[in-house]
Protein backbone atom coordinates (compact mmCIF):
# COMPACT_ATOMS: atom_id res chain seq x y z
CA UNK A 1 0.00 0.00 0.00
CA UNK A 2 1.37 3.22 -0.95
CA UNK A 3 1.09 5.71 1.74
CA UNK A 4 1.36 9.73 0.60
CA UNK A 5 0.04 13.27 1.39
CA UNK A 6 -3.56 14.11 0.32
CA UNK A 7 -4.13 16.11 -2.56
CA UNK A 8 -4.08 20.10 -2.36
CA UNK A 9 -8.03 19.65 -3.38
CA UNK A 10 -8.64 17.19 -0.45
CA UNK A 11 -6.36 19.73 1.73
CA UNK A 12 -8.61 22.62 0.95
CA UNK A 13 -11.95 20.41 1.35
CA UNK A 14 -10.60 19.39 4.70
CA UNK A 15 -9.93 23.07 5.42
CA UNK A 16 -13.83 23.51 4.44
CA UNK A 17 -15.00 20.86 6.36
CA UNK A 18 -15.68 18.38 4.27
CA UNK A 19 -13.39 14.71 4.93
CA UNK A 20 -13.80 12.54 2.04
CA UNK A 21 -10.64 10.37 2.59
CA UNK A 22 -10.07 9.22 6.19
CA UNK A 23 -6.71 10.85 6.57
CA UNK A 24 -4.83 12.17 9.91
CA UNK A 25 -3.22 14.82 7.93
CA UNK A 26 -6.58 15.86 6.41
CA UNK A 27 -8.19 16.01 9.87
CA UNK A 28 -5.26 18.03 11.37
CA UNK A 29 -5.89 20.68 8.51
CA UNK A 30 -9.96 20.57 9.92
CA UNK A 31 -8.78 20.99 13.19
CA UNK A 32 -6.35 24.00 12.28
CA UNK A 33 -8.88 25.48 10.62
CA UNK A 34 -11.53 25.64 13.50
CA UNK A 35 -8.77 26.88 16.13
CA UNK A 36 -8.03 29.82 13.64
CA UNK A 37 -12.03 30.41 13.10
CA UNK A 38 -12.69 30.42 16.92
CA UNK A 39 -9.28 32.82 17.36
CA UNK A 40 -10.94 35.50 15.10
CA UNK A 41 -13.66 35.70 17.73
CA UNK A 42 -13.32 38.93 20.22
CA UNK A 43 -12.91 36.51 23.31
CA UNK A 44 -9.82 37.89 25.21
CA UNK A 45 -8.14 34.84 26.51
CA UNK A 46 -8.55 32.43 23.48
CA UNK A 47 -5.22 33.18 22.46
CA UNK A 48 -3.60 30.88 25.35
CA UNK A 49 -6.72 28.20 24.41
CA UNK A 50 -5.20 28.96 20.77
CA UNK A 51 -1.42 28.15 20.81
CA UNK A 52 -1.19 25.23 22.84
CA UNK A 53 -3.54 23.10 20.85
CA UNK A 54 -2.30 24.39 17.44
CA UNK A 55 1.56 23.28 18.26
CA UNK A 56 0.28 20.09 18.49
CA UNK A 57 -1.38 19.16 15.93
CA UNK A 58 1.18 21.16 13.70
CA UNK A 59 3.89 18.62 15.37
CA UNK A 60 1.32 15.57 14.95
CA UNK A 61 1.36 16.20 11.15
CA UNK A 62 5.06 16.45 10.99
CA UNK A 63 5.62 13.21 13.26
CA UNK A 64 3.01 11.26 10.67
CA UNK A 65 4.89 12.73 8.05
CA UNK A 66 8.28 11.42 9.58
CA UNK A 67 6.96 8.26 10.09
CA UNK A 68 5.32 7.36 6.88
CA UNK A 69 7.11 8.96 3.71
CA UNK A 70 10.66 8.42 2.84
CA UNK A 71 13.57 9.68 3.95
CA UNK A 72 14.88 12.19 1.41
CA UNK A 73 17.48 11.36 -0.45
CA UNK A 74 21.37 12.70 0.70
CA UNK A 75 21.47 15.70 -1.96
CA UNK A 76 18.15 16.71 -1.78
CA UNK A 77 17.27 19.92 -0.72
CA UNK A 78 15.96 21.51 2.21
CA UNK A 79 12.36 23.25 2.74
CA UNK A 80 12.57 26.20 5.29
CA UNK A 81 9.45 24.59 6.83
CA UNK A 82 7.81 21.65 7.87
CA UNK A 83 4.43 19.98 6.07
CA UNK A 84 2.42 20.96 9.14
CA UNK A 85 3.63 24.62 8.95
CA UNK A 86 2.58 24.92 5.68
CA UNK A 87 -0.63 23.25 6.62
CA UNK A 88 -0.75 25.30 9.47
CA UNK A 89 -0.91 28.57 7.26
CA UNK A 90 -2.91 27.28 4.52
CA UNK A 91 -5.73 26.73 7.32
CA UNK A 92 -5.06 30.77 8.74
CA UNK A 93 -5.37 32.08 5.09
CA UNK A 94 -8.00 30.14 3.98
CA UNK A 95 -10.12 31.39 7.20
CA UNK A 96 -9.29 35.29 6.27
CA UNK A 97 -10.16 34.72 2.95
CA UNK A 98 -13.53 33.73 3.91
CA UNK A 99 -13.79 36.32 6.42
CA UNK A 100 -12.83 39.00 3.75
CA UNK A 101 -15.71 37.92 1.75
CA UNK A 102 -18.47 39.63 4.31
CA UNK A 103 -15.96 42.29 5.91
CA UNK A 104 -15.42 46.17 4.85
CA UNK A 105 -11.63 45.47 3.35
CA UNK A 106 -10.55 46.83 0.67
CA UNK A 107 -10.70 44.85 -3.01
CA UNK A 108 -7.09 44.33 -3.27
CA UNK A 109 -6.66 43.35 0.29
CA UNK A 110 -9.15 40.85 -0.35
CA UNK A 111 -7.80 39.50 -3.59
CA UNK A 112 -3.85 39.34 -1.92
CA UNK A 113 -5.51 36.92 0.54
CA UNK A 114 -7.25 34.72 -2.22
CA UNK A 115 -4.31 34.86 -4.20
CA UNK A 116 -2.06 34.00 -1.59
CA UNK A 117 -4.07 31.11 -0.06
CA UNK A 118 -4.34 29.41 -3.77
CA UNK A 119 -0.24 30.22 -4.19
CA UNK A 120 0.07 28.50 -0.92
CA UNK A 121 -2.27 25.39 -1.77
CA UNK A 122 0.19 24.58 -5.12
CA UNK A 123 3.24 24.92 -3.07
CA UNK A 124 1.82 22.11 -1.02
CA UNK A 125 0.97 20.29 -3.66
CA UNK A 126 4.71 20.38 -5.24
CA UNK A 127 5.99 20.20 -1.83
CA UNK A 128 4.02 16.72 -0.80
CA UNK A 129 4.91 15.44 -4.26
CA UNK A 130 9.11 16.46 -3.81
CA UNK A 131 8.69 14.98 -0.24
CA UNK A 132 6.97 11.74 -1.85
CA UNK A 133 9.75 11.30 -4.40
CA UNK A 134 12.30 12.01 -2.06
CA UNK A 135 13.62 14.85 -3.59
CA UNK A 136 12.78 17.44 -0.58
CA UNK A 137 14.17 17.28 3.27
CA UNK A 138 11.48 19.31 5.75
CA UNK A 139 12.96 20.31 8.81
CA UNK A 140 12.38 17.96 11.76
CA UNK A 141 11.01 20.41 14.59
CA UNK A 142 9.41 19.01 17.48
CA UNK A 143 7.47 21.71 19.60
CA UNK A 144 7.37 21.21 23.15
CA UNK A 145 4.52 22.76 25.18
CA UNK A 146 4.71 23.71 28.59
CA UNK A 147 2.15 24.13 31.13
CA UNK A 148 1.82 26.93 30.60
CA UNK A 149 1.28 26.82 27.13
CA UNK A 150 4.87 28.30 25.85
CA UNK A 151 6.66 26.35 22.88
CA UNK A 152 10.14 25.43 22.28
CA UNK A 153 11.94 23.77 19.80
CA UNK A 154 13.44 20.04 21.17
Amino acid sequence: MIVKLPSPDELLEACNGTIRLNHPVLHAARDLTALHADRRSPVSDLDSKFDCPRAELVCAVDRWVASHLPQARGASYLHAESIGMVIDRIAQYRVDAHAALSSRIAEPHRHFLWQRLAELTVAYGDLAFEISAGMRNVPALTYLVDATGRRSIG
